[in-house]
């Protein structure tokens, strides 16, 4: 576990780069190819797991000030955070997210059926509140930092937007009417997920909070959003869609996306290098500490992640409290 003295802004650079590098040449390789998976079954070798550090990137390079944003809102976090800890914050112990989700589809498959939209939405449910039943999965050295962040999603409204279009990447077009995808509905008050077929073997991507409104949610390809209907194994149990929820709420990769000298701001979780895939066994040791394989905010399969931090929790809270960047969600 490691507390960090450089300014958030530095830090923030540091992390992406060093996520860029480590990705590039996988990256490359992979976004070349489109989805070719057996009918039940994903490939691990040729899925990604998440491209929010990616997109962060290159929305940092498009907006010069994007970087100051977030490094206020690290600022306002950690204050928070502080605060807490001497007994003077003030948020609402429950926060209710109400959910707009925009299902894109180019065939019958991608157009998901609303018990598949309920699926996920129950999953969300349960791994914001720690009533997920894979809990008692959690190994004992991790056992007393499991959370409940009390944190609940209402489906609020489905749109469905038929369209001709194979697959979107992950520039926002999915997001917006004019490129044949659907706009944000109410983002101060709202999460918007957009589940579309991303291709390039992407499963997510989320917008963290400070950045634009218009893009402002996360996409989710529909073959792992849910936990019935077109879902595919070992995606199928609806944790990419919590883990890019866990990114806009503020919530870095439990790795920290560089090496052992950098971390994702949270105290509890152990400092790591990179990212664990498939289901590794306990202990998976890496930078000298016990890896927190099993937390939502790793790469590994969606049945080996079962936990939030306490401190993750509070990273959390603290986008939703005073002067944070989703405050107007409980207003």
């Amino acid at each position: 576990m490691k507390k960090l003295a450089l300014p958030a802004t530095i830090i923030i650079f540091l992390f992406v780069l060093s996520c860029i590098n480590r990705n590039k040449e996988k990256s490359e390789e992979t976004d070349a190819q489109q989805e070719t998976t057996a009918p039940d079954q994903a490939q691990n070798s040729s899925f990604q797991r998440c491209k929010t550090m990616e997109v962060l990137q290159r929305h940092m390079a498009r907006n010069s000030d994007l970087k100051s944003r977030m490094d206020a809102i690290e600022k306002q976090c950690q204050l928070f955070i502080k605060l807490k800890k001497q007994g003077k914050t003030a948020v609402p112990d429950t926060i209710i997210i109400p959910t707009i989700v925009h299902v894109i589809y180019s065939n019958e498959q991608e157009n998901i059926s609303e018990a598949q939209v309920n699926s996920q939405i129950k999953v969300l449910n349960q791994d914001f509140t720690k009533t997920n039943p894979d809990t008692t999965q959690i190994p004992e050295e991790f056992a007393p930092l499991a959370a409940n962040a009390n944190i609940h999603f209402e489906v609020d409204s489905i749109i469905r937007v038929s369209s001709t279009r194979p697959a979107w990447g992950t520039e926002d077009e999915m997001k917006f009417g004019t490129s044949g995808g659907s706009d944000v509905v109410d983002p101060a008050t709202h999460l918007n997920i957009w589940v579309c077929n991303i291709g390039s073997g992407i499963l997510g991507y989320a917008q963290f909070p400070g950045d634009n409104p218009d893009t402002d949610g996360i996409v989710v390809s529909p073959q792992f959003f849910g936990t019935e209907g077109s879902v595919l194994a070992p995606f199928n149990g609806g944790r990419t869609a919590t883990h890019e929820v866990g990114h806009w709420l503020n919530l870095r990769h439990i790795w920290g996306d560089g090496n052992c000298s950098l971390d994702d701001f949270v105290d509890d979780t152990p400092v790591s290098d990179g990212p664990n895939n498939g289901c590794p066994p306990y202990p998976t040791v890496h930078c000298n500490t016990n890896d927190m394989t099993m937390n939502y905010m790793d790469y590994t399969d969606d049945a080996c992640m079962h936990l939030f931090t306490e401190g993750q929790k509070d990273r959390m809270k603290a986008v939703f409290a005073q002067d944070g960047p989703r405050e107007s969600f409980v207003k």
